[in-house]
């Protein structure tokens, strides 16, 4: 066993007022503010006025409350986001990172987790109180001892740190959630500062150099991390714009990028597919890419078709096909589990689809009828990541697919409030661990298989499509359906399992959900001819039938709240017949 690198536990925000102290004048974050104007205004905060800050508004929330109680964020992406946050470390409560009650299609998210947390304080901004105060007057919503308005607290405030050990909770980091409430990840300091420190090792940054620039949503652990934890490990400056100006004109990423010397960045699969899509070529003729060290692809299934065609859009401009750096995590996990290395391209291997799905990871050729080809998520820094039966709880060696266990210092303590999935997810038992830990071990869900030392992700056990006694992925036969017809949105289809009559009782049978292409008029639309084509491709990709296949409106796809397909969701909306299916007008109508 490799002996685990010894991890500074010491809550980041003890940094903050080391930074503060010895260079308070170099600059510590950057909002990019394109809604006041669409060119960007940039407004900077030091470190020594990140401090003043952060420590006033502790200052605020001690007056209303006391350790250990929760405060929530409800207020937009910009810099008083991070002061509150950074003041709820200092006054010793436990963090709540959410967002404005405006944002649109996350009411009912937001409904869920703030009654989960009860907060005792709110913390927004002049720009959101409003939101803050319709959403606060539902009867239903527990009212809070006090709402905190962080660009008006009184500067004159000060906070005289207290010791914070590294087991407090530190913050709650809601997970997206499908068909059940949200629940709350128990993050505490240590977590929170291993964790950062294990992805800093990961990236290998320059202190106080290195500028990490981030459109993430703040209110989710890959964007908490990299946009808040990053740059407190040693002193670097942070970019941040909000997710939604990205949204809008997504080149202003790359923009940002492009004025520095030495970046790290991160997003899911669909911003690289996005930008590829929509950056024009007028557009990549001021950009310079080469200073971009790490453009981190997690939260996502990760496809070699978004890799290469990332890198052929914008090689020209300076991107260096090692800086995709492929990366696996969870909130469980406080985010970072494993990466490949900046300083190699990702692995990629081909294996035989069908041994995968039985369970081994079979090299074969690429071309090789009936190949599969995945993508490392490289290795982990810090913490142990095994592979392991399920069921059992045996060890498997390479090359046998099984679930992802985590051990290290960045598992986080549980889940607020619920000590049976608590125990459930965080305190499995390896059998036979030799000289690994025996407990506890954090179960992720999710399905993988070591091959030559690095971990590849294949799919989540809760999502595999089981037909006839076989495993499928469903990530497999979406991406099968997204190609199938010109009438299908690429990337918004769905594929669920359910139950189905049968000569013998009942047996599981394949329903395929796809979001229909606004591209395509309505009135010029065949839906037997999009059925016949799905069936078709999945007959032939996957020699499996389709028992249903529903075309649906466009954003009639039921998501997570960070973007993801939520299938459990769609599988329950297809059976509850509350799916918004296309109707095609007839042609006397």
């Amino acid at each position: 066993m490799t002996e685990m690198p010894a991890l500074d536990r010491t809550p980041l925000i003890e940094r903050l007022s080391r930074f503060a102290k010895d260079f308070p004048d170099d600059r510590a974050y950057t909002f990019m503010d394109y809604m006041t104007d669409p060119d960007g205004i940039a407004l900077e905060v030091t470190w020594g006025e990140l401090d003043r800050r952060a420590r006033s508004i502790a200052a605020a929330i001690r007056r209303a409350t006391e350790p250990g109680r929760r405060v929530a964020l409800l207020a937009p992406q910009d810099l008083h986001y991070v002061t509150g946050f950074l003041g709820a470390m200092y006054a010793r409560v436990i963090g709540v990172p959410l967002f404005s009650p405006d944002l649109p299609g996350h009411g009912d998210r937001l409904l869920a987790v703030y009654k989960d947390a009860e907060p005792d304080v709110v913390i927004t901004s002049s720009a959101s109180l409003p939101h803050v105060e319709a959403f606060l007057a539902d009867e239903t919503v527990p009212a809070p001892a006090e709402i905190i308005v962080a660009d008006q607290v009184d500067g004159s405030l000060d906070w005289t740190p207290e010791p914070i050990d590294p087991g407090d909770v530190a913050y709650l980091q809601y997970t997206s959630g499908s068909t059940r409430t949200p629940a709350g990840v128990i993050i505490t300091h240590g977590n929170f500062a291993t964790n950062a420190e294990q992805l800093w090792e990961t990236f290998e940054g320059i202190p106080r150099e290195s500028t990490g620039v981030n459109w993430l949503p703040v209110f989710h652990d890959m964007g908490l991390v990299t946009t808040v934890a990053l740059p407190l490990v040693y002193g670097n400056p942070g970019v941040i714009m909000d997710p939604v100006a990205f949204i809008m004109r997504p080149v202003r990423w790359l923009e940002l990028l492009s004025e520095q010397s030495h970046a790290f960045t991160g997003g899911p699969n669909f911003a690289y597919e996005y930008l590829t899509a929509q950056v024009t070529e007028e557009e990549k003729k001021d950009l310079d890419l080469s200073g971009v060290q790490v453009f981190m692809n997690g939260a996502e299934p990760i496809r070699e078709s978004t890799l290469s065609g990332f890198y052929e859009a914008f090689k020209d401009c300076g991107l260096r096909p090692e800086a995709q750096v492929c990366a696996y995590g969870l909130a469980e996990a406080t985010v970072y589990v494993s990466a490949s290395s900046r300083f190699r391209e990702p692995t990629r291997r081909a294996f035989d689809h069908e041994r995968l799905r039985r369970g081994a990871a079979e090299p074969c050729a690429a071309d090789a009828p009936g190949a599969i080809q995945l993508i490392a998520c490289g290795t982990s820094y810090g913490q142990h990541v095994v592979i392991a039966d399920p069921e059992t709880g045996d060890g498997l060696p390479d090359g046998k697919v099984g679930e992802i266990w985590v051990h290290g210092p960045n598992v986080a303590a549980g889940y607020w409030g619920r000590p049976e999935a608590t125990k459930e997810t965080f305190e499995a038992e390896l059998r036979d661990p030799g000289d690994l830990p025996g407990r506890p071990w954090m179960r992720t869900g999710d399905l993988g298989v070591m091959h030559e030392g690095e971990l590849f992700v294949t799919g989540r056990i809760k999502d595999l499509v089981i037909v006839d006694g076989r495993n499928h992925y469903p990530q497999d036969i979406e991406f099968t359906v997204s190609g199938a017809h010109k009438a299908i949105r690429r990337e918004y289809t769905c594929a669920v399992s359910v139950d189905v009559p049968a000569d013998a009782g009942e047996t599981e049978g394949l329903v395929v959900i796809a979001e229909r292409n606004r591209r395509v008029p309505i009135a010029l639309l065949d839906l037997g001819e999009v059925a016949q084509g799905v069936r078709t491709a999945v007959k032939q990709q996957h020699d499996l039938r389709v028992h249903d296949f529903v075309l649906i409106e466009p954003g009639g796809l039921l998501r997570t709240s960070s973007g993801k397909i939520a299938r459990a969701a769609c599988r329950q909306a297809y059976l509850d017949g509350t799916l918004p299916i296309t109707e095609v007008p007839s042609k006397s109508e």
